[in-house]
């Protein structure tokens, strides 16, 4: 299907997304199983990534990024997940979500401190926004900061952080006043700040690659200097990231369904049952042209959001949308490579099979679905 989008990109956008497969093709494919059984992929693989310039895409070169908007973010997302492991990209990916309340903010001394060494591959960062008993209300947040002379102190508990386990910093929500919104502010906390732990290491369904933690915070000291932009203004630069996070998303979703579609057409070709290919059999093929179908569909409306989120639009109802059709897409598109592979489907060396696990997570992650037809019904007046 890769001819069949040529006349939607740009030469740079083909350029971008063929840089990012070609990375993924070498540096992640041939080890993505090892990586998804042992739950982790090497630190030197950030050191790589940003020697390739796939780790910074959509940060602005002159804090050290790669350059480029939400359309880049979509092509690199396209191009790395040839790599077979969501979870690896999604943990290589973790400061794409992580810096950008640094970045924005303008401060000196925390762009050079943890933005730059990120974006060289040289620290991991990763963003604390989820609590136990929070879940998608951010405004429910009740990990506690208050201020004592020069210095923040934090209690509370993180969850669900993607990094977390290994981050050498985390980009964290906190409150710092008690109005639901404007109470929250971030702050940059260091691994091994005492009183600052990593509880767990968490397992799951899927993204197996990608850490995952729950923190706790016990009276942690944070110097004054690591709060991020103003003090209340969490919540709003939290809501104005969530555009290209959910939009990264959908093109996870997209990209998923695609590779598994790819995977079950070259089964589907090869595979025999009853004498022919099971390509043969006229429901199967029905089956591969609703996914191509859907694949087009939804892979046609995320790239024109890229766009006009790149030209400066304010979508959020449009970037809800993709995200929760792109998110059922993926796990639709699965579950239905995985019945074409049949028994080899579930076995854990099958990309399918992987694909299907890691998909689950998108109508969870970034805002559950249920809450993006909340912000739909909302901004359409209901």
């Amino acid at each position: 299907m890769s001819t069949f989008w040529d006349n939607l990109l740009t030469e740079e956008d083909k350029m971008i997304r063929e840089s990012a497969k070609r990375f993924a093709l070498k540096e992640i494919r041939p080890f993505a199983y090892d990586w998804e059984e042992a739950g982790e992929f090497p630190r030197e693989l950030f050191t790589k990534a940003a020697k390739a310039g796939v780790l910074g895409v959509g940060v602005d070169p002159e804090v050290g990024g790669s350059g480029g908007g939400a359309s880049s973010i979509v092509m690199t997302i396209e191009g790395m997940m040839h790599g077979g492991s969501t979870g690896v990209c999604v943990g290589l990916g973790s400061l794409g979500i992580a810096l950008p309340p640094i970045v924005q903010s303008a401060d000196d001394y925390l762009i050079e401190k943890y933005a730059r060494p990120a974006l060289a591959g040289e620290k991991i960062a990763a963003l604390a926004i989820t609590e136990p008993g929070t879940g998608s209300d951010v405004a429910a947040v009740k990990t506690k900061a208050v201020l004592d002379g020069d210095h923040w102190v934090v209690n509370g508990a993180k969850l669900y952080i993607t990094s977390g386990v290994r981050a050498d910093f985390v980009v964290a929500l906190v409150r710092t006043d008690e109005d639901p919104h404007g109470g929250l502010s971030f702050l940059v906390i260091e691994r091994g700040t005492p009183g600052f732990e990593v509880s767990k290491a968490l397992k799951k369904t899927g993204w197996w690659a990608s850490d995952t933690a729950e923190l706790i915070f016990e009276n942690v000291r944070v110097p004054a200097k690591n709060l991020v932009g103003d003090k209340g203004g969490g919540f709003f630069t939290l809501m104005r990231n969530f555009q290209t996070e959910r939009l990264a998303l959908a093109a996870y979703g997209v990209a998923t369904a695609e590779l598994a579609f790819e995977e079950a057409k070259e089964w589907a070709k090869q595979r025999e049952a009853f004498g022919r290919p099971i390509s043969k059999f006229q429901v199967n093929r029905h089956k591969l042209a609703d996914m191509a179908t859907r694949i087009a569909m939804v892979k046609t409306f995320v790239y024109q959001l890229a766009r006009r989120l790149d030209d400066g639009e304010y979508l959020v109802t449009e970037v809800s949308m993709a995200k929760n059709q792109a998110a059922e897409l993926a796990v639709d598109v699965t579950y239905d490579a995985v019945q074409l592979f049949g028994g080899m489907g579930y076995m854990r060396e099958s990309l399918v099979e992987r694909l299907s696990r890691d998909a689950r997570l998108l109508p969870i992650g970034g805002g559950t679905q249920e809450v993006m037809k909340e912000i739909i019904a909302r901004n359409l007046g209901f």
